[in-house]
């Protein structure tokens, strides 16, 4: 398993660097000049010649990128043209919104899509079944964008339930540690921040989650229904154990792996998708950063972004491989 783990992890460094390359050409060959978008349209010529020289932007594209990438290696990602700070500051200030949102989407996700996939799975057919199948269909073919407007409208415009943008209400919040709020509210003892962290986080975290919610509960369901019919299943009824313990020791753990498939694909998508929701609902996050960057045409920001979009999938791959392996003993050999 270590072995495996290893090659999959050299096998990476050529996807990194494709990426890399083909990012930086598609951002550099996109209509708009980075200067007079930054500079305004009344800045004069040595202004732009200084700007571009600054920048970089006066050399040619290959130089451009080799000095991009030789410095991308030791971890330094070149500085925002729009926030002039580095990169890596600039999103290691945005990144911890973005997990945050993403692992509450899944959270409700996996909290309400894997006990009712299971529960259709055990009775086919039945109004349960049927309730789970339209609810999954209406989860996948919803778009988040609509579905946050939705809420918008709803609990925020029409039933003043939940705030309808940012990320805390102004002065509630305490002093920073993690870049969490509700971790950071736990850890301060600090209850109404807490309070305040979570109903924010609410409305963003549905409109994110309900797509995942009906892709895992069909998944979760096609898997537990396909393990059913095995035959330790069968044996395992016949011996006279309960159907609840058939369920959920015999036929669960052996459904797990697709299920852990799409939960650790899923949220790599949450991590990149989160961009239209991050915009709709004004969150801090790295996905609203992107789209500034794109606005700005802020070349080593957004090479940046998508670069860590990228590390993060590899990382979840590789660890969907290493709990393959826990879950059944025989991907060990």
């Amino acid at each position: 398993m270590t072995n495996y783990l290893i090659r999959r992890l050299v096998g990476t460094i050529p996807v990194l660097l494709f990426i890399s390359l083909l990012v930086f050409l598609l951002i550099q060959a996109a209509p708009g000049d980075p200067t007079l978008m930054l500079l305004g349209e009344d800045t004069t010529a040595a202004d732009i010649a200084e700007a571009k020289r600054r920048w970089g932007l006066d050399q040619p594209v290959y130089m451009q990128y080799l000095k991009f990438f030789t410095a991308a290696v030791t971890g330094d990602l070149g500085k925002s043209f729009r926030f002039a700070e580095p990169v890596s500051d600039v999103i290691a200030a945005r990144l911890p919104a973005t997990i945050e949102l993403a692992i509450f989407s899944l959270f409700i996700a996996t909290l309400f899509a894997i006990p009712l996939g299971i529960w259709a799975a055990a009775k086919p057919n039945s109004w349960v079944d049927n309730f789970g199948t339209t609810f999954g269909l209406f989860g996948i073919s919803m778009p988040n964008f609509w579905l946050g407007i939705m809420l918008i409208l709803l609990l925020a415009g029409t039933f003043h339930l939940l705030p309808s943008a940012g990320r805390s209400t102004y002065g509630i919040a305490g002093p920073q540690q993690t870049g969490f709020y509700l971790l950071d509210s736990i850890l301060q003892r600090n209850w109404p921040a807490l309070k305040d962290a979570f109903t924010h986080l609410v409305m963003p975290a549905l409109a994110l989650g309900t797509n995942m919610i009906g892709i895992l509960m069909r998944v979760t369901r096609s898997a537990v229904l396909e393990v059913m019919n095995e035959e330790y299943v069968v044996t395992a009824r016949a011996k006279g154990l309960a159907e609840q313990k058939v369920l959920w020791r015999h036929v669960l753990r052996n459904a797990l792996i697709p299920v852990v498939t799409v939960v650790g694909l899923e949220l790599g998508t949450l991590l990149s998708g989160s961009i239209i929701v991050e915009t709709v609902f004004a969150w801090p996050g790295v996905g609203s950063l992107l789209i500034t960057g794109l606005t700005a045409r802020d070349y080593p920001l957004v090479t940046g972004l998508v670069l860590m979009y990228t590390i993060a999938f590899v990382t979840i791959n590789l660890l969907i491989d290493a709990l393959y392996g826990l879950i059944d003993p025989r991907i060990r050999y």
